[in-house]
């Protein structure tokens, strides 16, 4: 989005906004440093087209805690360790709650949505339908075979383009197979049949649309008054209401194909297994959870679960291919554990040290979410010796911190080498690298994206040696990327796969 543009919207709706009182703080005389806002606009002009890349250079200038305005919301921006412990850690209950942007409105996705509620009884209700039911350790054990299920497919796959010379999209191909394990967990189903089906394609264009809406800079956000709201000049309220509606009436045709099979007593449906579907219909038989939260949970399940996933696999693979040591020191490690040419499974994760050192130094340098989910403060908090007035949003930029020279030796370099002898994990526990969080509101799915990310790239470089499209050089391989809510690449990764010799 040219955000030049959307400054001179905002110029045009001024007038209407100079009529109403400006907001002062009552402690502005400790307010952390940063940029002198313009009239109006505040610093809406500093985003650029990356604002994680423009806010991190800001950083290096203002400090680790910044402030800025953007239009008439104050927004705090966190780009150290130390301070994103301090917030996610030792202040964590005073910054649990999410700011709730327009985008997020559409359809109500924030009165039900367990990413943006805050911290309550509904909340952790869902929270803990999350954990037992779908991302609990013996949960995610017992479905194993499936995800394996789902490995060998996109292996198929990559085979049967290996035979007719096609390159492979690797990161379409990496949400697909997310996809069908999601659903496979939840419906007991493939949402799509085929990897070439033109509906696969339509489903990652959808979530896409809604991550690079729900990441736009919003002028609704940034002028929160009433005559915005209804005008929603950028129309992304109206696109991300679309989305939605799409997105639960697809899930809603699952869930009446379920109760009419139960209704018909299918004779043919598996009852050993219980899948998530099924417990859900079970709380919603017993007033435990209403159909609106099913249908919402969803949303967050197939939004965060697949467009993450598959983003980090291609980033992985990205770096992986541009950097023939690194290729070389992987392949020899899968030879040397499980044997050249295999599928990796998830009991063989643990012994390839190398390889998760690599998902770990792809996480630091791409992570998912690079601002994480915004947070905001409900009443004035004082945080390292700063005032952060009520309401202000903030922001943890896990990109610039998982590029800081201070934490990191060559920073901007590619080198899964520096976790071999390190204890830095992706846990939570370690604010140097924090790519899924920490704290109360750590992303849920972290145990089943770090089973999935490595038996992907582990199993696409085991079984394959690849090429890049077009006869490109590694070295000269794009690397830019495409800011929205998740950090997508901007130019997709097509390489031709070669079976491995045996």
């Amino acid at each position: 989005m040219d955000i030049v543009a959307v400054g001179a919207v905002c110029i045009l709706l001024a007038f209407a906004l100079l009529s109403l009182p400006r907001i002062r703080g009552k402690s502005s005389q400790n307010n952390p440093p940063g940029p002198c806002p313009l009239p109006i606009i505040g610093n809406i002009h500093k985003l650029g087209k990356h604002p994680h890349k423009s806010l991190a250079s800001l950083a290096q200038v203002y400090g680790p805690i910044m402030r800025l305005k953007l239009g008439r919301i104050t927004t705090i921006v966190i780009s150290s360790s130390s301070t994103a412990q301090q917030v996610l850690q030792k202040q964590d209950l005073e910054f649990s709650s999410r700011s709730q942007t327009d985008a997020v409105r559409a359809s109500c996705h924030n009165k039900y949505s367990v990413v943006f509620l805050p911290v309550g009884s509904r909340w952790r209700s869902l929270r803990k339908i999350m954990s037992s039911y779908i991302f609990a350790a013996n949960k995610l054990d017992k479905n194993q075979h499936l995800r394996s299920r789902k490995v060998h497919d996109l292996i198929r796959y990559c085979e049967k383009c290996c035979q007719s010379g096609e390159a492979v999209d690797i990161g379409r191909a990496a949400f697909l197979t997310s996809l069908n394990l999601l659903s496979n967990t939840i419906f007991s189903k493939d949402m799509i049949n085929s990897y070439e089906n033109s509906e696969a394609k339509e489903f990652r264009d959808l979530v896409w649309n809604i991550m690079f809406e729900a990441g736009k800079p919003n002028l609704v956000d940034y002028f929160p008054v009433p005559i915005l709201r209804w005008i929603d000049p950028q129309g992304i309220r109206r696109k991300m209401t679309g989305y939605f509606e799409k997105l639960i009436k697809l899930f809603d045709s699952l869930i009446k194909e379920r109760l009419e099979l139960a209704r018909v007593g299918n004779a043919s449906q598996n009852t050993s297994t219980i899948d998530v579907l099924e417990e859900l219909l079970k709380m919603l038989q017993t007033d435990e959870i209403e159909e609106a939260q099913i249908h919402n949970l969803f949303i967050d399940l197939f939004g965060a679960g697949t467009d993450t996933t598959s983003s980090t696999v291609e980033w992985a693979m990205s770096e992986i291919l541009r950097n023939s040591e690194i290729l070389v020191k992987v392949k020899a490690e899968l030879n040397q554990v499980i044997g050249k040419g295999k599928i990796i499974q998830e009991a063989d994760i643990s012994k390839l040290v190398y390889l998760q050192c690599i998902v770990k130094e792809t996480m630091r340098l791409h992570p998912p979410v690079p601002f994480l989910i915004p947070r905001q403060v409900e009443k004035e908090v004082q945080l390292c010796g700063y005032t952060i007035p009520k309401n202000s949003q903030v922001l943890v930029n896990a990109w610039a911190i998982g590029r800081d020279p201070k934490l990191w030796i060559n920073p901007l370099s590619f080198q899964p080498e520096r976790f071999m002898d390190s204890q830095v994990d992706i846990n939570g526990h370690y604010y140097e690298l924090i790519p899924f969080g920490a704290g109360r509101r750590i992303c849920p799915g972290m145990p089943l994206a770090m089973r999935m990310v490595p038996v992907m790239v582990g199993s696409l470089i085991n079984c394959f040696d690849w090429k890049l499209e077009g006869g490109i050089l590694p070295e000269k391989l794009d690397m830019e990327e495409k800011f929205g809510l998740a950090l997508a690449k901007h130019h997709p990764l097509r390489a031709v796969a070669t079976l491995v010799v045996l």
